[in-house]
């Protein structure tokens, strides 16, 4: 556990990347495994990824990222989108899922997968996807601290315009919204901001115990 605090103490916002290197497909694949595993509500994990690797698309991009340099400069550009809706079908198809990975015979899920059903129906239409968004910031957690496990720097955006990528991206049409933005690459030696020391709150301002 004391690396894990380290890496989060080397970690920070990098605001200029090195251009010129690459994150290895293996890494790639390590972060990907990483995101692949993050908790989400029910497991459901409804939402989508998107690895932006098209540098004609990230310079569309840009404009709608506040012109952050971040956008075009680092390795890999992700994109978490998260489901405008959710559906009966969602949860049959997690439900299939586990009945192949665990071998399980279908009709023992049904309970469950009922369940399932029900909460989700009783969820108010408007609120689904705000639900959804916030499932995306713990897949993003993860790939921040598995990134930082491997040296690895990852900015995580929230200044951009939501629409304009979905525009860009194509993502109205398969029921998906941009929600979040992950820069990923290699701080470039000029960025003065991996110099300063991290601020944060003392325990006994953060921390209440009861």
């Amino acid at each position: 556990m004391s690396q894990f605090n380290e890496n989060a103490k080397w970690r920070y916002a990098t605001k200029k990347y090195d251009a010129t290197k690459k994150v290895s497909e293996a890494d790639l694949a390590t972060l990907k495994e990483a995101i692949r595993f993050s908790a989400s509500s029910f497991g459901l994990q409804l939402y989508k990824v998107l690895i932006v690797e098209n540098p004609e698309v990230r310079a569309q991009l840009q404009p709608a990222s506040w012109g952050q340099t971040q956008i075009v400069d680092a390795s890999h550009l992700l994109v978490f989108a998260n489901q405008t809706t959710v559906t009966e079908a969602d949860v049959d198809a997690y439900i299939n899922n586990v009945a192949a990975t665990r071998n399980m015979p279908l009709e023992s899920l049904t309970g469950y997968g009922d369940y399932m059903k029900g909460a989700i129906a009783n969820m108010p239409e408007e609120v689904k996807p705000i639900w959804t968004a916030k499932q995306t910031y713990i897949a993003l957690s993860n790939l921040m601290n598995a990134a930082a496990e491997l040296k690895i720097d990852v900015t995580p955006m929230e200044g951009f315009v939501p629409a304009q990528y979905n525009e860009i991206l194509g993502l109205d049409i398969l029921n998906l919204n941009a929600a979040l933005v992950a820069a990923v690459g290699y701080r470039h030696e000029e960025d003065a901001t991996q110099h300063y020391a991290k601020v944060r709150k003392s325990n006994d301002d953060l921390f209440i115990t009861l």
